[in-house]
């Protein structure tokens, strides 16, 4: 028994609408705020999840004004963490709307 090819308008139809589906979770996503934090808390950082830092909250008790490199790493190390938040609900995201594409076999 032969498979039957898929109907290309169909796929059309799924790819526009996950093309949709996309660019919606995208703009969602690019409004959200995501917090990290460093040091167990002394350096918090939120982040939009189009990138833009918001802010950085530092508690005064970490300031040494001999060892700057360390306050310069939890700075870094808090923004990280909130940035790996967007990138953690963006895999998400994209895996749940691309999950759902039937590509009729055409990937093998």
């Amino acid at each position: 028994m032969t498979q039957r090819p898929p109907d290309m308008r169909q796929l059309m139809k799924q790819a526009q609408k996950m093309q949709e589906q996309l660019a919606t979770a995208q703009a969602e996503l690019a409004e959200r705020e995501f917090q990290g934090s460093a040091g167990g808390g002394v350096v918090t950082a939120s982040v939009k999840g189009s990138g833009e830092v918001l802010t950085v909250n530092i508690d005064p008790s970490v300031i040494d004004p001999d060892d700057p490199e360390m306050l310069g790493d939890l700075v870094v190390a808090a923004i990280n963490a909130a940035l790996r938040g967007v990138s953690d609900v963006a895999a998400e995201q994209m895996g749940g709307l691309t999950g759902g594409l039937d590509l009729g076999g055409l990937l093998g």
